[in-house]
């Protein structure tokens, strides 16, 4: 509705946008749409035909949704004076006050109105009615407010907020746990349309289509929203944004790398008539539902667990079968992903507990893995329980301890069918949780607040309480939850040795150099043997290109070789696997799995396992802003620049460009075949239409190489 609107009884009702978002810190998300955040008073101008006189009651009506109920928070009634009739089981009561700018007898009123802070979030009508006339007073979006201390997301710290509610860009990692890649995302959760995708979003959920007049009470609960949420990023049971992949042909979309940023995604679901983008993985579908979270006003981060379990049959063993050559013999319904990642809310649990202990951050996880209460969704669940092993607290906690916290066996399958077990792992999977830090691109571990320390006494009692679904209160005591930060630049320089007691021998892979993407790549398997004997070994070594699932997508090369280990002496193996070799079977996965499986032929029941895994580093990509500044709504120039590394002709290359405040859309171009060694100079222009420091993210893409990042900071001014 328009700022001025003319009425009979009413003279006019001005709405104060821009102070109010202004003041509710939505003005970035528009400065068209009145847009405030519950337990926090808006002002509304109000101008009567004649002087105020509170003998005749100011009436006010607050309603969203069909069949709006007092009970369940949807309809308010207040006034002033508040003596408006209500019903005594009323939820969310919304109040308003005459603020002292207000010159009554001038009919000229300034109307503090306060939505309760556990108001329905959603799309609101407000009337109003003086004496016996009535009229529309205002449509305005209601969201949660993190900054209010009554609010069940009240995040206390300033910083924060700006972090996980305000902050519009972010790093999600990949990798493997000796590789961490910063991958930059473009969140955008206050670009165009963005309140009508969400609330689309949420009005397409099955909880709505079964119960419009329920869903809409039950958005007040920032755990049943997240929880509806999960749901709807992935397209499993609903029409939901995003269609998952985890095969090597995306025939009718974008591989799940193609993407920068969510808003180009959450838009194209809008455009299509709500049907799925496709297509997505895991780090997607997180980022997707954290711009979803931050724009509706729930604190969110996105998470990196890696070496992550999925456990299909709940017992918190992630079994794995090897034949006689190292490479996996059998598909199991369990596996352990080189990485997983899903986002943490924050918010109140008093569905958990009375006394807070666990409110805070919360697991939520879009990816669609198994089902929840009929629905492919996932939590919240409390990380501060996860932590403890409380598994029988909603929602989902099992699964989620699993993925942090399950035990691995792998087993030998011998030619008569008979198992061996050859390696039990209590340390491997959650080898560690990471996100981005507050206020700086720098990595923060908080593996300390899912789990105890590794093979700890706590740690193993939390495990044993898991498996036995003890009652709440065994043994498991508190442990600090400080958090560690890294600053290596997104790898894990050390390396650990690869024990396998009780054996007096040692194996460890040393990378000869960092793995690059275009070259070939050599690592060593070193042997170290401490016996007092030598000792003749069969060693296999395979290499398989994996998928971060954890399921192999190319057999690259296997090697059988015997060797004989001296006392006391080390031995080095050393493993080549050419570029020539790898780098077409690499476009259906994201690492390599090296793996060598020694035999002691003296006494062949003695088998050792040790795997590696290699992220390869890719090509980069340079961007040159001149300055690096630019101006509002003026154009900005930018350079793109890329060598070929590699003696093969680049074909159907394509260049990506997006970043929320300087590009409304996607900008994708077809790009001239690159000749082997030589180099792109592409000039880009683009139009800033928002203040601040922006992001822009580039996407490189051809046959050889998929999916190279760049980014550069462009800061606009006026």
């Amino acid at each position: 509705m328009t700022e001025e609107v003319k009425m009979s009884f009413f003279k006019s009702v001005a709405l104060k946008i821009e102070s109010n978002n202004t003041e509710h810190h939505t003005n970035e998300i528009t400065n068209k749409e009145l847009i405030v955040r519950r337990g926090q008073p808006f002002t509304v101008v109000l101008k009567l035909t004649e002087a105020f006189n509170d003998r005749h009651p100011l009436t006010v009506v607050a309603m969203t949704g069909f069949q709006p109920s007092e009970e369940r928070g949807t309809i308010s009634f207040f006034g002033i004076p508040d003596n408006v009739p209500r019903s005594p089981s009323a939820k969310a009561v919304w109040k308003m006050q005459l603020k002292k700018e207000s010159t009554p007898k001038k009919g000229i009123l300034h109307l503090a109105i306060t939505p309760a802070a556990d108001t329905p979030i959603g799309d609101f009508i407000l009337t109003i009615k003086y004496k016996d006339e009535e009229t529309l007073l205002a449509m305005n979006t209601v969201l949660f407010n993190p900054w209010c201390a009554e609010d069940s997301v009240f995040l206390p710290l300033e910083e924060e907020r700006e972090e996980y509610v305000m902050n519009e860009q972010g790093i999600v990692y990949r990798g493997s746990a000796m590789y961490h890649s910063p991958l930059s995302w473009d969140f955008g959760q206050f670009e165009d349309d963005m309140v009508r995708i969400c609330m689309k979003i949420l009005d397409l959920s099955v909880k709505h289509i079964e119960d419009p007049a329920a869903d809409r009470g039950n958005r007040c609960d920032p755990i049943y929203v997240s929880r509806v949420v999960s749901a709807m990023i992935n397209s499993v049971d609903d029409k939901g944004v995003l269609e998952g992949n985890w095969g090597s042909s995306f025939v009718g979309g974008f591989s799940p790398s193609h993407w920068n940023g969510s808003h180009a995604i959450l838009k194209g679901w809008l455009n299509r008539n709500c049907h799925p983008v496709k297509y997505g993985q895991c780090w997607v579908f997180a980022a997707v539902m954290c711009s979803v979270m931050r724009l509706l006003g729930i604190p969110c981060r996105v998470v990196t667990n890696f070496e992550s379990a999925h456990d299909t049959n709940k017992n918190l063993i992630i079994d794995t079968y090897h034949a006689d050559y190292g490479v996996a013999e059998k598909d199991s319904p369990d596996s352990v992903w080189n990485f997983h990642v899903w986002v943490e809310g924050w918010m109140k649990r008093p569905d958990l507990a009375e006394d807070g202990k666990y409110d805070g951050w919360q697991v939520v996880d879009p990816t669609p893995q198994e089902a929840s209460d009929g629905l492919y969704c996932c939590g919240p669940a409390s990380v501060k329980a996860i932590r403890k092993g409380f598994v029988d607290l909603k929602y989902d906690a099992p699964f989620v301890y699993a993925e942090v916290n399950a035990d691995c066996i792998d087993w030998l399958v011998k030619a008569d069918g008979s198992k061996k077990n050859i390696f039990s792992d209590t340390k491997r999977v959650g080898a560690a949780m990471v996100t981005k830090c507050v206020g700086s691109d720098k990595k923060k571990y908080i593996t300390k607040r899912y789990k105890f320390k590794e093979g700890s006494k706590k740690e193993r009692a939390a495990f044993k309480y898991a498996v036995l679904e003890l009652e709440e209160g065994d043994e498991v005591e508190e442990d600090s939850e400080e958090d560690e930060e890294d600053t290596s630049g997104g790898t894990n320089e050390e390396t650990p040795d690869v024990i396998i007691p009780p054996s007096p021998m040692t194996m460890r892979f040393e990378e000869v150099a960092k793995p690059k993407n275009g070259e070939d790549v050599n690592l060593s398997l070193v042997l170290h043997s401490e016996s007092s004997v030598a000792r003749p070994l069969s060693i296999a070594i395979s290499v398989q290109v994996m998928r971060h699932n954890g399921t192999p997508a190319v057999n690259l090369q296997k090697d059988v070789k015997e060797v004989t280990l001296q006392p006391g002496k080390e031995l080095t193996i050393p493993i080549l696997i050419p570029f020539l070799t790898y780098h077409k079977p690499m476009l259906e996965g994201e690492s390599m799995k090296v793996s060598a499986m020694v035999t002691d032929l003296k006494e062949p029941d003695n088998v050792y396992l040790a795997e590696y895994d290699i992220v390869l580093i890719e090509p980069s990509i340079t961007i040159q802003v001149g300055s690096g500044e630019g101006k509002l709504h003026k154009t900005v120039k930018v350079d793109v620049l890329f060598k070929n590394p590699v003696n093969e002709r680049l074909t159907d290359c394509t260049l990506t460009l997006s970043g929320s405040g300087l590009l409304r859309d996607e900008s994708i171009s077809k790009l001239p075949d690159l000749p082997p060694k030589c180099q792109f100079r592409i000039g880009v222009t683009f139009i800033p239409y928002r203040k601040g420091k922006k992001t822009l993210l580039v996407d490189l893409d051809c046959k050889t190489f998929r999916d190279i990042k760049g980014t550069c900071t462009v800061n606009v001014t006026d």
